[in-house]
């Protein structure tokens, strides 16, 4: 096992093509332990090098409703009637704090995600 760390691309491409060699090693194998270390620096460098942005809150609500199977009529009681539904999923109109409170809730989003500014279509 020869593990250093993961500072230039090259150093990135070389570790993903030994953590495909190794990908399914046998638990408590020295290669199952290298491919832990190795996954933990691959994440690290990921993370400073290719950040993943965190969906504005349209998107994160459409996202949930997706993975909930909801569809817009189901948040009628939580943020107004059948148009106001309409209004903030296409982003027409801005989500209100009360809305934000009852979304938080019903779909189990984080406020700090849904106060986040988005851009609004005219």
């Amino acid at each position: 096992m020869n593990i250093k760390p993961i500072k230039t691309e090259e150093d990135y491409q070389a570790a993903l093509s030994r953590l495909e060699e190794i990908f399914d090693a046998p638990d408590g194998t020295p290669e199952s332990d290298e491919l832990d270390i190795l996954g933990l620096l691959v994440d690290e460098y990921e993370k400073e090098h290719y950040p993943i942005d965190s969906p504005d809150p349209i998107e994160a609500i459409k996202i949930r409703m997706e993975e909930l199977n909801m569809r817009q009529v189901d948040l009628i009681p939580v943020i107004g009637g059948k148009s106001r539904v309409s209004e903030i999923l296409n982003r027409k109109r801005r989500l209100t704090i009360q809305m934000i409170r009852r979304l938080k809730e019903r779909l189990n989003l984080s406020a700090e995600l849904l106060i986040r500014d988005y851009e609004l279509l005219k």
